[in-house]
């Protein structure tokens, strides 16, 4: 009975990830157009409005995730992931009614406010898989999350001429209803997710989570790696093109490259879990960041397709790799009573790279394009050394893991 749920909520919570994470990415395609209906001109505001709609959402979950987190550990996570589902299927739905772009902006900041369900459903997965297949659920979470805004773009290029813009937004709030229904149906809650607040959980602070073996380190490490993973948005069309990629090319080429980083990233989140079974998690991330940081100089250096689509693949790879690596050991320090909020810093980590990243890859890449591979390989190098030197050496196994004192 007890492999039958944690295989029920497995599938719920990855099923619900994927799901959710398409819906959230599926307007992306079109919102310049949309923009452009709602009033805007030129071509300055239309980049504008877009740039900081698209980023106001992982900026705010980013705040929200260790909060959201917490509170999770105090009434459960799946009320909370149902409460962030209900309120994305109203959101999404009003913004099919918006009439300035304002409107979209607020109303993106809004569901970066009740969002904060990724970590959420990543801390369902481990707390519902036995200890030794946590690095397994970890992974299958992070590959539907990587998956869905793969699939999502592409999804709704082909929506909204079909069924309209507005409407676009309709059948995206009706994906997040499939995702609410499909986790309401299918995941049970773990007895120990649905306590109150015991005496230990209410004395445990932000510092407490903090000072747990390597958490700070592990923080560091996922968000050097977002860091570097979506560095490549603002500057891959236009490092083509000085490539002397044909212009009508480059966008065929870009999506195909884009596709690459992150099918192999999907890739690398399961050979995490097979690795972890084998060998530390500090040797893991180590040797994975160098394998990536050489990967980038070769992408920087290219000047054939071909090799950009092998570097691409081993980036995607390595950097997939070694965020479940990072997220299996925190995971296997963390106490159960905290699982959420400490989760949620985690996760606050990665979204803090998302939003940061683009904003200094254009910076760096108005000087320079090839300097943001050079910049992502020096910061893969240095997460190298900083891992393999100041990580505890300890078999990341999760059978091995300390035991957690609950009672």
């Amino acid at each position: 009975m007890e492999l039958q749920r944690s295989a029920s909520n497995q599938i719920a919570v990855t099923a619900a990830a994927f799901v959710g994470f398409t819906g959230f990415t599926l307007v992306m395609p079109f919102l310049p157009l949309y923009m452009r209906e709602l009033g805007l001109t030129s071509d300055a505001d239309i980049v504008l409005w877009t740039g900081v709609t698209l980023g106001v959402t992982p900026a705010v979950t980013a705040l929200c995730s260790p909060l959201w987190g917490r509170v999770g550990d105090r009434f459960g996570n799946k009320i909370l992931v149902q409460r962030s589902l209900i309120g994305s299927v109203i959101i999404m739905a009003a913004m099919g009614y918006a009439s300035r772009a304002w409107h979209l902006f607020a109303l993106r900041a809004l569901q970066g406010l009740v969002a904060g369900y990724g970590p959420l459903t990543i801390s369902m997965a481990a707390l519902s898989a036995p200890r030794e297949r946590m690095a397994q659920a970890i992974g299958t979470v992070q590959t539907a999350q990587r998956l869905g805004p793969t699939l999502g773009p592409l999804i709704g290029g082909v929506l909204a001429p079909l069924v309209g813009i507005r409407n676009a937004f309709l059948v995206a709030s009706g994906v997040y209803a499939v995702a609410f229904v499909l986790l309401s149906v299918l995941y049970t809650e773990p007895a120990a997710g649905t306590k109150a607040a015991s005496p230990e959980r209410q004395g445990v602070t932000f510092g407490n989570i903090l000072a747990l073996e390597d958490f700070l380190l592990l923080l560091v490490v996922i968000f050097c790696l977002q860091l570097v993973d979506r560095s490549f948005g603002p500057v891959l069309a236009l490092y083509l093109s000085d490539l002397g990629v044909p212009t009508s090319q480059v966008p065929v080429l870009a999506g195909v490259l884009f596709s690459i980083l992150a099918f192999a990233g999907a890739i690398g989140h399961h050979a995490a879990a097979r690795l972890l079974k084998q060998t530390q998690a500090r040797t893991i991330i180590a040797a994975t960041s160098l394998a990536g940081a050489v990967a980038l100089v070769v992408f920087a250096l290219a000047s054939a397709p071909w090799l950009l689509v092998v570097a691409s693949a081993v980036i995607g790879l390595a950097i997939g790799t070694s965020m479940t690596a990072a997220f299996t050991a925190a995971g296997s320090v963390i106490p159960r009573e905290i699982h959420s909020t400490a989760f949620g810093f985690l996760t606050s980590a990665s979204l803090s790279g998302v939003a940061i990243s683009p904003v200094l890859s254009g910076l760096v890449g108005a000087r320079s394009i090839r300097v943001v591979f050079a910049v992502g390989s020096a910061v893969l190098v240095a997460l190298a050394i900083v891992v393999r030197h100041v990580m505890v050496a300890r078999n990341p196994d999760i059978e091995r893991a300390p035991a957690v004192d609950e009672s």
